[in-house]
């Protein structure tokens, strides 16, 4: 069977549709590949920046601190009011001498886009603590500080897309979150050796 000009054009015409395919597919995953890239060095950035802050309390250099928290932090709390020891140390209430003076010293730091779980133990006071960062544009704007309180982690839709209209609440353990995947757990609420209620942070 002899082909035809017409026939020649169709199967290149073809041959050229499926490489574009094929390259538009390419381009996709290379694209979706760099995506998560950009997602990790900034999950990267925010944990160098929640752990530069740890450093900052640690040597109670409030300069360092000044240039990583912005000014009007938004701060909540649940434990016992005797274990705000965040809020004395952010204000300058609390000092290296002082009998009151609690050293924070994460043992884990995980981040979900925004936001940078961190998570410790003082195990001579019988504590445990879990503080939520919000990063926003390369500074802290937010803590939600746990202590002795046993904190999972769900994540509901994309929290990376529009991060002003759909801010972080806390409800109960005992509520129904078997909707949303669990992206964390706390690991030291056990250490406070106590039992602890149980909070689950949606983001």
């Amino acid at each position: 069977m002899e082909r035809t000009n017409c026939d020649v054009k169709l199967n290149e015409k073809r041959r050229l549709g499926n490489r574009n395919r094929r390259f538009t597919f390419l381009e996709q995953e290379l694209a979706n590949s760099q995506g998560a890239l950009l997602v990790d060095a900034a999950d990267s950035s925010n944990i160098r920046l929640v752990r530069a802050l740890y450093d900052a309390l640690s040597a109670r250099d409030s300069h360092a601190v000044l240039k990583l928290v912005a000014s009007d932090l938004e701060w909540w709390f649940h434990g016992p009011p005797s274990c705000q020891f965040l809020k004395r140390l952010l204000t300058g209430e609390s000092s290296a001498s002082s009998s009151d003076s609690f050293e924070f010293v994460p043992l884990s730091v995980v981040s979900f886009g925004s936001t940078v779980i961190a998570e410790g133990c003082d195990a001579a006071r019988s504590v445990a603590w879990v503080h939520a960062w919000t990063v926003t544009d390369g500074i802290i704007t937010q803590v939600r500080e746990y202590f002795n309180t046993s904190l999972t982690v769900t994540k509901i839709g994309d929290s990376d897309s529009d991060s002003d209209s759909c801010e972080s609440e806390i409800t109960p353990a005992s509520s129904d979150s078997g909707r949303f995947p669990c992206v964390w757990e706390s690991s030291v609420s056990n250490l406070a050796g106590k039992s602890v209620p149980g909070l689950v942070l949606a983001i």
